[in-house]
């Protein structure tokens, strides 16, 4: 059997790291609340045509699907869109679905003009070349047609949670340091840019009354499996905190390190920082 390209298996399981069924559950009420949210920005109306760039396993498009619209697939993963093609089929709606490989700073096998509606969730960060993106937005959207999008500012994160590691730091220092490497907070495309940024490629590409909310949460983190944070990857493009511990720690470096931070993890101590920016705008 064939396994899922990494776009998939992230977004079936290693987000998850093989939680329980209610902390998926609380999770995706979390994500279905940022969906609806989108939708609301983007004034979808019935009929119109909303291109979901990006569209992972659907939960913005099919909730478009579910106001009534026409809706075109977009992502990278193949993987993605036919399982996308399958729910479709599935639940009845695959006469207003459209399904396009692509990448968003490369949307050429959407035409010109033919969109009312785009819409992202947490792809940018994934997009080196922003502005070209944005200006594939303005291309396929018809005039008067509107972008809503929602994206981390991890600029403002903290590297997933903060706890007090104070007596393993040095090795705390070591697991985070692969993190910094694999994704250097200068260059990489998911840490090298924050709101303001969305604003002026959102204005130097054409887009007009543009507003844009940015959130900024600081609490302590839900209280997590040990077993479920080992295996949990923050995004597609690092491996688990399991891995990373084999990687760079002894077993006995792996024991003290459990010792003092697995009782932080499972009673949910420390501090966890997360920004988030919504921005919508009208061509």
């Amino acid at each position: 059997m064939t396994r899922p390209d990494r776009w998939a298996e992230w977004l079936a399981e290693r987000r998850f790291g093989g939680s329980s069924v209610d902390v998926r559950r609380e999770f995706m009420r979390h994500l279905t609340r940022t969906r609806d949210r989108v939708l609301d920005l983007a004034e979808l109306q019935k009929g119109e045509t909303l291109l979901d760039v990006g569209c992972g396993d659907g939960l913005i498009a099919f909730g478009a699907l579910e106001r009534g619209a026409h809706v075109v697939f977009s992502d990278v993963s193949k993987d993605l869109l036919d399982e996308c093609r399958r729910i479709a089929g599935e639940i009845g709606v695959i006469e207003r679905c459209e399904f396009v490989r692509a990448a968003a700073d490369d949307l050429s096998a959407v035409g010109s003009e033919s969109v009312d509606v785009v819409t992202t969730r947490s792809v940018l960060i994934y997009v080196q070349d922003k502005r070209r993106a944005f200006e594939e937005f303005v291309r396929v959207i018809r005039p008067g047609g509107r972008i809503s999008l929602f994206e981390p500012i991890n600029r403002l994160n903290r590297f997933g949670r903060a706890w007090d590691a104070a007596p393993v730091q040095e090795l705390e220092d070591r697991v985070k340091g692969v993190f910094e490497r694999l994704q250097p907070r200068d260059s990489d495309p998911m840490l090298n840019f924050d709101d303001r940024d969305l604003v002026s490629l959102a204005e130097e590409v054409g887009f007009a009354k543009i507003e844009l909310t940015l959130e900024v949460e600081v609490k302590p983190p839900d209280p997590l499996p040990w077993d479920a944070f080992l295996d949990m990857a923050w995004n597609p493009n690092v491996p688990s905190m399991r891995e990373v511990l084999s990687e760079v720690l002894t077993a006995e470096e792996r024991e003290r390190y459990e010792e003092h931070m697995r009782p932080l993890i499972e009673t949910g101590r420390g501090s966890r920082k997360m920004a988030s920016a919504y921005l919508s705008a009208r061509r």
